[in-house]
């Protein structure tokens, strides 16, 4: 059996977390770029690629702090970013990624919980999490649900301008 630890993003984590968040999240971004197909939108959100773009943003999420990693056996095997909007009281799961390697294991939905306990902890009183519609982000939707979260319709359009 291997051994998993959520614990707190240490000093040489940043470098494996984006990696594997790129590894990850690669079969999102294709299914995004399907669906966004012939409205130029995709190229026009990622013109230097989905790839350069998300890893400035995790490697960001990673400096801010409240990062937690998933470590299995010595190796950084999945992440959950949290933001508190201590305004309404609102925990946000701001990113969550299981690298490939370590994906339908469990990891996706013991980072979840992880971090809405930690909410909690920290007195908030919902929390939140934003995933896609498309194809791609069926797992998210699938481990969001499966712990306990309202699914609220939204839709949101894009197009070129």
């Amino acid at each position: 059996m291997r051994r998993v630890t959520i614990r707190p993003l240490g000093s040489g984590d940043r470098d494996a977390v984006v990696a594997l968040s790129l590894r990850a999240w690669e079969p999102v971004f294709a299914s995004l770029r399907s669906v966004l197909h012939g409205s130029g939108v995709f190229d026009l959100q990622y013109p230097r690629g989905w790839a350069a773009a998300q890893a400035a943003a995790v490697g960001e999420v990673c400096d801010s702090g409240r990062v937690w990693v998933a470590d299995v056996d010595g190796v950084v095997a999945g992440f959950v970013a949290v933001v508190l909007h201590t305004d309404d009281l609102m925990g946000e799961i701001h990113m969550v990624a299981v690298d490939p390697a370590f994906q339908r294991r469990g990891l996706g939905a013991g980072l979840t919980g992880f971090a809405l306990g930690w909410m909690a902890e920290q007195g908030m009183t919902t929390a939140m999490v934003e995933t896609g519609g498309d194809p791609g982000h069926a797992p998210a939707r699938a481990t969001y649900e499966a712990a306990g979260f309202t699914h609220l319709p939204i839709s949101r359009y894009f197009r070129t301008l």
